[in-house]
């Protein structure tokens, strides 16, 4: 090679390593330091913001930890020394059990919101435990104005007719741990030879743990609690490990000493006591299945084995959140409300306005109650209801990305029960705009003229999830473009189980080699006070009907000509709608007022929902949750029925503190303030799917509240988000069609907050 070919190659050679430099710094930053990306969207992440004014979602608004704690403070001061925290009280002790948000009587708010009158007095409602008196009982006490408490006023008796008998009251967490405490420490070592030989026993270790079953009892008066025992296994739900143990507790007695167990069942059989239990082992008369410790052969955990793939789809928001969240008020540009939670009945919200007029004053669970089946003493008899275990209180933090969409809005939740200081269960809400993937509505037309017209289906979701011991409960409630709304619960988490034996395929599938998936039922109750229009409205029911007609061009042929059949319902007996009946399609409350058609402005119920047989009425206990009878009813809103419902009425339904069934009285609901109430429910027969958890496909009950003749024509129609354009125009135009936009409206990364968890609060 000469020496010119060599500086020719040497001349290419720098000239490549120059232009490829330059590639290079071409992709990188200003500085040449990073590689240039996208910019990010212009949103702020989506936060709650704090309330900074007084206004008007205070009204709603769950009590903050500063007035949590003036309550408390203010309570302790006038109720004297004799009070002990509700987190160590014993049953003879005096104690705060819960203090919450005393909801204003619906009048005074109104007044405050609609004609400018001074709001009611911000109020608490505290439930306080007399065990020490003499007659020990249960008290409502309402504390008041705050922030700064300075009256009380017993409720108990305006409320309920007279003191609530002691034997109601909730189980304190105390009251679990001191029952805990007598069944290893002073119990099961009576049987340590049977529970070596079948169940691994180690008393120090306590490889074993108790699940609580519901009511407690037989009849009134009764606290007698039947206590399965179950594998703890790390790290895995214990809730599929049964060792086919179970204790009848008598725990009624005010002091923990004279606790007694009244019999026990072990693997199909049932003994006075574990001292016979043993005895009989010993003897060579207890028939005793092993039961392995390792689950059964499976791990039942929740931990994926396979490793993690590509990231899942995420939704942001390229030009920022398109609402707003302030203290407990969400506003976007169609809605407006407050939400909050319940203590013991869970989520709610109030004060719904759609394009500036208000449809509804409330919209709030109310219960959830889940029957078994089985065949033993545990499953046969279980009846949870929820309220009496607090679907606020065991409100779980949201987990980001998998809860709820990873950039939604997460606000806490500040609560105080079973403690003299306020906790707080961190992102116990989320707050979300969804794209649900659906057309909301669209049209694409090809005969005559041509053109497509559609609006894609983007909702508004406040959700927040109750872990009510192994089942979860997802809530949403879901605003849409067009004025609807709709509420529904999921339900997920471990199924409750059950010893396998003898003829348990009667009550479920079998989901272990020792494990009964017991067949239940899961029903929720809500209560939903539409004022569509104004606060008088009336019932109406349509549906449809085929009658016989001549054929008006042909008289010699007969048709079957189907018409719209209309009624309107007079009184509460009328709008009962018994479960599993024969109800009307179209039930719907409305206005006297009506749209451009003369048709009466209405909001329609639609229930979706596939309940299981409601308990029989001849039941003892059937009138504790009498609203499990009805899909729907509509009766006369009173203050004195604020709840269909009881925390009470677990721990007594045979003589129940609240019975829906007293609402409905034949009252008249022409032209009234009404409230509907819905039952949404699921009949759940569990099987080999749902190991380890029941998935949320397929297991999602509620209802809708849509327009009907409310407006002149779909609101939807002047969507911003609307999308048309002919077939004589350019579709790719920005100008046409903003869809034809996104590549630089959407050309953004989105700024993704840290992730973070709440924790485990409840122990």
């Amino acid at each position: 090679m000469n020496q010119k070919t060599t500086l020719v190659l040497l001349a290419l050679a720098v000239i490549t390593i120059f232009i490829l430099v330059c590639v290079l710094l071409a992709g990188r930053g200003v500085t040449g330091s990073e590689p240039s990306l996208p910019p990010y969207c212009t949103s702020v992440t989506p936060s709650a913001q704090p309330w900074t004014h007084a206004g008007q979602s205070q009204l709603f608004a769950d009590l903050s930890q500063e007035e949590l704690t003036a309550v408390m403070s203010f309570l302790i001061q006038q109720l004297g020394p004799g009070l002990v925290d509700a987190a160590q009280a014993r049953p003879s002790d005096n104690c705060i059990f819960s203090v919450e948000l005393q909801l204003p009587p619906k009048a005074a708010a109104l007044a405050h919101l609609d004609r400018g009158r001074p709001p009611p007095p911000r109020e608490a409602l505290a439930i306080v435990f007399f065990g020490g008196q003499a007659q020990p009982n249960v008290s409502e006490l309402v504390v008041g104005p705050l922030p700064h408490p300075s009256y009380i006023r017993d409720m108990t008796v305006e409320r309920h007719g007279g003191p609530l008998p002691y034997h109601r009251r909730p189980v304190l967490r105390r009251e679990y741990l001191d029952i805990d405490q007598m069944i290893f420490d002073r119990e099961l070592p009576q049987a340590t030879g049977l529970l070596h030989h079948c169940c691994f026993y180690e008393r120090q270790g306590r490889n074993l743990v108790t699940l609580t079953s519901a009511p407690r009892g037989l009849q009134s008066g009764d606290r007698a609690t039947w206590f399965g025992l179950y594998y703890d296994i790390s790290g895995a739900g214990f809730y599929l490990h049964p060792v086919g143990l179970e204790l009848l507790v008598d725990h009624k007695a005010l002091d923990p000493a004279h606790w007694t167990i009244r019999k026990v069942f072990f693997q199909g059989r049932y003994y006075e006591s574990l001292a016979q239990l043993e005895d009989q082992f010993e003897a060579g008369l207890v028939n005793v299945v092993l039961i392995p410790h390792n689950g059964t052969g499976a791990s039942w955990s929740l931990k994926s084995p396979v490793p993690p793939g590509p990231a899942p789809p995420l939704q942001f928001y390229p030009q920022g959140p398109r609402f707003s969240v302030q203290g407990s008020q969400v506003a976007s540009s169609l809605w407006t409300f407050s939400f909050g939670l319940g203590a013991f009945s869970g989520p709610r919200v109030f004060d719904i306005h759609f394009q500036g007029e208000r449809l509804a004053y409330e919209i709030s669970v109310q219960e959830a109650i889940a029957i078994y089946g089985g065949n033993s003493p545990a499953a046969m008899l279980t009846r949870y209801i929820d309220s009496s275990f607090g679907m606020g209180k065991y409100s779980t933090p949201l987990t980001r990305g998998v809860d709820c969409p990873y950039l939604a809005t997460y606000v806490d939740w500040h609560f105080l029960l079973e403690s003299q200081t306020p906790k707080t269960v961190r992102d116990a809400f989320c707050v979300f705009e969804q794209n649900q993937g659906l057309p909301l509505r669209r049209h694409h037309s090809d005969i005559h003229s041509h053109y497509f017209g559609g609006l894609t289906e983007t909702v508004l979701v406040v959700r927040s999830v109750s872990t009510m011991l192994n089942y979860d409960y997802v809530w949403d409630m879901v605003f849409y473009p067009s004025g609807a709304i709709e509420v529904k619960f999921h339900a997920t988490g471990y199924i409750s189980s059950a010893f396998l034996f003898g003829a348990a395929r009667r009550y479920g599938n079998q989901v272990g080699q020792h494990t009964l998936g017991t067949a239940h039922t899961h029903s929720a109750h809500f209560k939903v006070d539409l004022d569509v229009g104004g606060l008088e409205n009336w019932v109406w029911a349509e549906d449809m009907a085929f009658v016989p007609t001549v054929v008006p061009w042909s008289p010699e042929h007969q048709m079957q000509r189907l018409q719209v059949t209309r009624k309107r319902l007079e009184t509460e007996e009328q709008a009962a709608f018994p479960l599993g009946s024969t109800h009307p399609r179209y039930l719907y409350l409305a206005s006297n007022h009506s749209n451009k058609w003369g048709h009466p402005r209405g909001y329609r119920i639609q229930v979706f929902s596939f309940a299981g047989e409601p308990l029989p009425q001849n039941s003892s206990m059937e009138r504790a949750f009498s609203w499990g009878r009805y899909q729907l009813a509509v009766t006369q809103r009173k203050e004195e029925e604020p709840s269909s419902t009881s925390i009470y009425n677990q721990n007594d339904p045979w003589t129940p503190t609240v019975d829906f069934s007293d609402f409905i009285n034949n009252e008249t609901i022409a032209g009234e303030d009404l409230v509907a109430w819905v039952t949404a429910g699921f009949l759940h027969i569990p099987h080999a799917e749902d190991i380890p958890n029941t998935l949320t496909v397929g297991n999602g009950v509620g209802f809708f509240l849509r327009p009907y003749n409310f407006f002149d024509q779909d609101p939807s129609s002047d969507s911003a988000d609307s999308i048309y354009f002919r077939g004589d125009q350019d579709a790719t135009a920005c100008e046409v069609n903003p869809l034809a936009c996104l590549p630089q409206a959407a050309a953004c990364v989105p700024d993704l907050p840290a992730f973070s968890h709440g924790g485990f609060s409840h122990e």
